[in-house]
């Protein structure tokens, strides 16, 4: 079975992948800065601002029962 890619890989992969940092700023409210670090790995995402991005580029998470319970 495949690992499973984190939400901060996810949300570095998408926001790679968009076409303007900026164009993702203005439309979140996040500031270009932030998402610019982020985006290099030098800094983290307070998870509201993660669930904004998140948001945006309609990745979802849900909750899987843990083997064994």
């Amino acid at each position: 079975m495949p690992k499973r890619k984190t939400i901060t890989e996810l949300l570095r992969e998408a926001l790679a992948d968009a076409e303007s940092v900026r164009a993702v700023a203005r439309a979140t409210g996040l500031t270009h800065v932030a998402l610019a670090r982020f985006l290099k790995g030098q800094q983290s995402l307070r998870l509201d601002l993660a669930d904004r991005l998140a948001a945006y580029f309609g990745i979802e998470c849900r909750r899987t029962r843990r083997k064994g319970k």
